[in-house]
């Protein structure tokens, strides 16, 4: 018989996200670190942070630990400390790609509607103490995962394989643990965004009906480029909780119905509805990390014109070295 469907699927789609995505993240990140946008250097800290963070899930989480630990089950990789280390990173990955997007718009929050607050917090210093701070807690957060797993076999003394610790899991402090990072990783993320973004939007709906006004019935008709921008923002934040809240539900439905009641779910029947379910859940949310950072920084014509810049760059270097070496 052959694989089972969802692992054909999984072997075709990470690696294509991989390929695409990580030469994506870091042109994003090249081309933000420039500061030739025309963004603010704040702003640029905080989507610098979130394609790093994207960045990281490609790497650690995609190519290798699906790919690489995949196809390769008996390398270094599977040593239990490695392994542990692997899956540890791969749930910090996750957290920083999540949390980095909670900041921006947290910030994109303050910037629209508290405007009192504004210039206290949005600057480069406070930008870089948050990103660092949110990374810090992140890791520490995080720990308890380098422990909740033990060694699948021993042999000649040599620990391989990972699998969950169910006296950890099954205890009530691991239970409690377990809730706790759902809600700090899923649930909390969603009521945030989806509370910024209302509070963003409604700010800019208010403060577009009061130009309005202001403007008089006789310009109704006229182009208002300060509405345009902001008609621009509202939809930028509808993409952006929208991506995510539709890419993280599968995840979050499956693991309340499976993850919990029962963490060994993968090493069940392939074709069982709640591992193939559970497997889609994680393919949606790693492709959450692709469009964050597109969204907000390929929407700029600076942007694209200094992407343009870079991937003309080698072939114009290629030209210039074959033009010295052309003889007269």
């Amino acid at each position: 018989m052959g694989q089972p469907t969802i692992l054909l699927i999984k072997q075709i789609y990470y690696p294509i996200l991989a390929a695409v995505r990580v030469p994506a993240n870091l042109m994003t990140i090249v081309i933000l670190s420039r500061e030739n946008c025309g963004l603010s250097k704040f702003i640029s800290v905080y989507m610098v942070a979130m394609a790093t963070g994207d960045l990281l899930v490609m790497i650690i989480n995609i190519i290798v630990y699906y790919i690489f630990s995949y196809h390769f089950p008996l390398s270094f990789l599977s040593n239990t400390p490695v392994c542990r280390f692997i899956l540890y990173m791969t749930v910090i990955a996750l957290d920083l790609s999540v949390w980095f997007t909670v900041s921006f718009t947290f910030d994109r929050f303050v910037a629209l509607c508290c405007q009192k607050f504004k210039n206290k917090y949005c600057n480069e210093r406070t930008a870089a103490a948050v990103i660092t701070t949110v990374s810090f807690l992140i890791f520490l957060k995080d720990i308890p995962f380098f422990f909740a797993f033990e060694p699948h076999h021993i042999i000649n003394k040599v620990q391989w394989g990972c699998r969950p610790r169910v006296a950890i899991f099954s205890s009530p402090q691991g239970a409690t643990y377990v809730w706790f990072h759902v809600i700090s990783l899923i649930c909390l993320p969603f009521s945030l965004i989806a509370l910024f973004n209302y509070l963003t939007i409604r700010r800019i709906l208010v403060a577009n009906r009061k130009r309005r006004g202001l403007r008089g019935h006789s310009s109704e008709n006229q182009c208002d480029p300060e509405m345009e921008n902001r008609m621009k923002s509202i939809i930028l934040l509808f993409t952006v909780s929208g991506s995510f809240i539709l890419l993280w539900l599968t995840a979050l439905v499956t693991f309340v119905s499976t993850g919990l009641s029962n963490p060994n779910y993968y090493r069940g029947d392939h074709t069982n509805p709640g591992y193939i379910a559970t497997e889609a859940g994680a393919m949606l949310k790693h492709l959450s990390s692709c469009p964050n950072t597109c969204i907000h920084a390929a929407t700029q014509r600076k942007f694209r014109e200094e992407l343009k810049k870079l991937l003309k760059s080698p072939w114009t270097l290629i030209l210039r070295l074959v033009g010295t070496r052309t003889p007269n």
